[in-house]
């Protein structure tokens, strides 16, 4: 479809100008921020201890930090945050779904862009222009459907065979060290420090097109995705772990599926203790049951969540995610943690 082409009063460059800029943790200091907010109220002081808690994580040099990631944060601007959290070793092992890694981090490394929008735009104008809404975020459809095709192109290149999603994306960030255009993307990052990332619903996702287009083409010869062994890998870990910690942004299924090895190991007759540590940030309303909105309390009743050293926030991820990162990094206790490479047990 031709850039240029105008539907309605406006084209599609016209919608496409203003890329969303990434924020950069390590460019401010917001302890002092921080410390002030422990003296408040409300969501403040709730953002304090949150900050308190995921530093004690960091300082535990047992604990393994578990960062899971639901929703679009990563579009609207944190996509460096959680690449720095990796980089700087604040972040043992992931639990994302499939559109935070796929439709926006490796869309991103691909070299394409989101870009500032307004949720009030006519959505008609949007679609006869190919252009996809996340709330006041826009995405080119025609760039989209390329990353499809690349993950059906990294999918034809591999032997047929069961893959988790954690193979998969370190099969992706193999391509992107030779392929990417945005360099320091999450997947490349993670990558680099065998830093496992695991997507449960990894086909609700543009890796789901691709790889439908991959079986559609090799009927006889394909990949598929195992979410059961992935489920046995992310319990391996846990584990391994003397103890762990989790920081959570939203909830839906990475929040459930790294609360569950608890469950699961203990199945399979090991002994491990609930996460010690644990932090979600989340605007979910608990009040009707929803899995994504249950408290951190609330899961300590399945035996998954200590509740000595926990914290809900309710507040939207990028209005304070920014500031406790910003607060765990100047803190620098990172400094003096060792490198967990859980992806080197697997091979």
């Amino acid at each position: 479809m031709s850039e240029d082409k105008k539907f309605g009063h406006n084209s599609k460059k016209d919608f496409l100008k203003n890329p969303v800029q990434h924020i950069d943790i390590t460019s401010f200091d917001s302890q002092k921020i921080i410390a002030s907010m422990e003296k408040m109220s409300f969501v403040s002081r709730e953002t304090a201890n949150a900050a308190k808690i995921y530093n004690q994580m960091i300082k535990d040099k047992d604990c393994t930090i578990f960062l899971t990631l639901a929703g679009s944060t990563s579009a609207a601007g944190c996509m460096h945050i959680y690449r720095d959290m990796v980089k700087y070793n604040m972040v043992d092992a992931i639990v994302a779904t499939g559109a935070s890694i796929i439709d926006m981090d490796f869309f991103e490394a691909l070299g394409f862009k989101h870009y500032q929008g307004s949720q009030f735009q006519d959505d008609t104008e949007l679609r006869k222009n190919y252009i996809d809404r996340i709330y006041d975020t826009y995405i080119d459809e025609d760039e989209l459907q390329i990353c499809d095709k690349k993950i059906c192109e990294i999918a034809d290149g591999l032997d047929p065979r069961n893959y988790t999603s954690r193979e998969f994306i370190h099969e992706m960030g193999k391509y992107l060290k030779k392929n990417s255009i945005k360099k320091d993307s999450l997947i490349e990052t993670a990558f680099d420090h065998n830093v496992p990332i695991f997507c449960p619903a990894f086909t609700d996702s543009s890796a789901g097109f691709g790889l439908v287009i991959h079986q559609e083409k090799n009927p006889k010869k394909h990949i598929t995705i195992d979410s059961i062994r992935e489920f046995r890998e992310l319990t391996e870990i846990k584990i391994k772990s003397k103890s762990s910690g989790l920081f959570m942004i939203g909830g839906g299924v990475p929040k459930n599926f790294i609360q569950d090895t608890v469950i699961c190991a203990e199945l399979l007759g090991k002994e491990v203790e609930m996460h010690k540590y644990a932090v979600q940030i989340t605007v979910a309303d608990s009040r009707d049951g929803a899995c994504s909105s249950s408290t951190l309390k609330e899961a300590s009743s399945w035996g998954k969540v200590d509740i000595t050293k926990e914290q809900m926030v309710f507040a939207e991820a990028t209005s304070v995610l920014p500031l406790i990162a910003s607060d765990a990094y100047h803190k620098g206790a990172w400094k003096n943690r060792d490198r967990k490479n859980f992806t080197k047990i697997f091979g």
